[in-house]
């Protein structure tokens, strides 16, 4: 898949003969501005260097274009991406499913595993199933929402509060500070 990507962001660019405008803003192999030249003379340049005229801002009037050598550049741009793809934080969500009156004990070490999810800096997503009458007495499942909302106040915050979904009520937490 991420051969596509590539492939994608490399067909972003036009280059040589393949470029429309008349006249061109040219950045010369040096970096230079060399102003507004007709295209063929950006072409007649960019070949003196043994380089390729790529436009890099379609968009520009009229269009910006460097001389560069083509397979470099998409090589960096592409280095690029992918830098910025390791770069971003992914955050994960756990889930803990509860029914609406669970006991002390199972509540409790649900909990438990909430609280170390969330300071591993993972959201918790709270999930409390409904079968049957149950649905019909959501305070209950509410109440025991806020309390674990509570037990958990010091290292998270309510981040999506509780809502029916459903036959569910859910309610996400987030780690404080994240």
């Amino acid at each position: 898949m991420p051969k596509e990507n590539t492939e994608i962001s490399a067909s972003d660019y036009r280059v040589n003969r393949a470029i429309r405008a008349k006249e061109v803003r040219l950045i010369d192999a040096e970096g230079e501005n060399r102003g507004v030249v007709p295209l063929d003379e950006a072409l007649r340049i960019a070949e003196a260097a043994q380089l390729d005229l790529v436009e890099v801002s379609p968009g520009a009037n009229p269009p910006v274009c460097r001389v560069i050598d083509y397979g470099k550049f998409t090589y960096e741009r592409t280095k690029k991406e992918r830098e910025a793809r390791k770069a971003q934080k992914k955050i994960e969500i756990k889930e803990i499913r509860l029914r609406p009156k669970p006991t002390e004990h199972h509540r409790g070490f649900k909990v438990r595993d909430a609280r170390r999810w969330l300071e591993e800096g993972k959201k918790v997503k709270v999930r409390i199933r409904f079968r049957g009458r149950e649905r019909d007495y959501p305070e209950i499942a509410i109440e025991d929402l806020r309390e674990i909302a509570e037990e958990l106040q010091d290292i998270s915050v309510i981040e999506q509060a509780p809502a029916f979904e459903g036959r569910t009520l859910l309610m996400v937490l987030a780690p404080q500070g994240g």
